[in-house]
């Protein structure tokens, strides 16, 4: 359709400035039906220009129904995500007192045993007392035989103070198993419950992935790929400025650190700063290669101003550092931190992903000063 138009502008084009130039030159005219013609077929160009039009208004309604699509699958999968990493730290809480009810149970083992041990010494000393009390008898039964009674009483009481000791031991034991059970039973279940969840990811994922493709299908026709670059550029700049006058934060900006901020990612640089993106457009920061679910941290201290989806980026961090400064992470599958949020230097602020249509995990990285991009890699150690 697009060729069509093209040969029909090119061959219509030239009969318009030939009848300009008849006029400034004083030539003579050509007949009527000539140029009844050239009306009708200038007419049919505007019918093909304003058929095209549709269909490019047309596209980019089914555009902005595959991208609200898109963003409703990655915030399903961020949701996900979120709860995985819940889950997973549960699990590792789970086991960590698992290990110290096992250590728990061991001690009381060694008490039970000790204590039967000291139980056995009382029933030996018994029969030591009872052979004394047999003995003392005919030497000096009164005197003796209230001295043994004694020694029987305090025997007595010790013995069961000894057995109500092992009694409650027991007890314990049997509290602390029961317990670590539960404890593992439940431990079994989240552990289910994450590899079901892994699976509805893998799924959505699948979905998710075919959805994209039926994006960059309808942006690579004509110019509607350069045009939804410009406006990502576009809404970028918005939010941007929205951001700043939304949440002015007193802090003391990037001046002092440049050449010296961390990577946002440990990974390849995929693309430069100032090189070209597509057509006229040139990339306002840098792409840095990832992996799934690899860490994103702060670069600087700051406050979180923007979490959320951005067309073309995916899910974006966006961070005030304070004196117009601000860095901007996208592409992410996860967000790990919201609006308002104080960040330090390293902090996690999202997981890697391929959000925003791209064909494989990275990170999008920008530094900008008074909303105006710098090169990152100046301002990188």
């Amino acid at each position: 359709m697009t060729s069509r138009l093209m040969m029909k502008i090119r061959f219509t084009t030239p009969k318009p400035i030939g009848l300009c130039m008849a006029l400034a030159l004083g030539l003579p005219l050509v007949s009527a039906p000539v140029i009844a013609a050239n009306q009708n077929e200038l007419s049919g160009v505007k019918n093909e220009i304003t058929h095209q039009q549709r269909q490019i208004s047309s596209q980019s309604k089914q555009l902005d129904q595959l991208q609200a699509e898109l963003k409703k699958q990655e915030l399903e999968i961020s949701a996900i995500n979120r709860t995985i990493a819940k889950q997973e730290g549960t699990r590792d809480q789970a086991n960590q007192k698992l290990t110290d009810i096992e250590r728990q149970i061991g001690l009381l083992t060694d008490k039970e045993n000790e204590q039967k041990e000291q139980l056995e010494a009382l029933v030996k000393s018994y029969y030591l007392m009872e052979k004394a009390k047999d003995a003392t008898h005919i030497l000096r039964p009164s005197e003796s035989e209230d001295r043994i009674s004694q020694y029987f009483q305090y025997l007595a009481a010790s013995r069961a103070q000894a057995l109500a000791s092992l009694e409650d031991t027991q007890k314990q034991l049997t509290a602390q198993q029961q317990a670590a059970q539960r404890e593992r039973e439940r431990l079994d279940k989240a552990i289910a419950e994450l590899k079901q969840k892994r699976q509805d990811l893998a799924k959505t994922r699948s979905s998710r992935q075919n959805t994209i493709k039926g994006i960059q299908g309808k942006i690579s026709q004509g110019q509607n790929y350069l045009n939804e670059l410009k406006k990502n550029e576009q809404r970028l700049k918005t939010a941007i400025a929205e951001a700043k006058r939304r949440s002015q934060v007193a802090m003391d900006g990037l001046s002092r650190q440049k050449g010296r901020l961390p990577w946002p990612i440990k990974g390849r640089l995929l693309h430069r700063y100032g090189t070209l993106q597509s057509g006229e457009i040139r990339w306002k920061g840098i792409v840095i290669a990832a992996q799934y679910q690899q860490k994103v941290s702060a670069v600087y201290s700051g406050t979180v101003v923007f979490a959320d989806y951005l067309r073309g980026y995916g899910l974006v961090v966006l961070i005030d550092h304070g004196k117009g400064d601000m860095t901007l992470y996208g592409y992410n599958q996860t967000l790990m931190k919201k609006a308002g949020d104080k960040v330090q230097a390293g902090d996690t602020i999202a997981l890697a992903g391929d959000t925003g249509g791209q064909s494989e995990p990275s990170v999008y990285f920008e530094i900008r000063r008074n909303s105006q991009a710098n090169n990152p890699l100046n301002w990188l150690d």
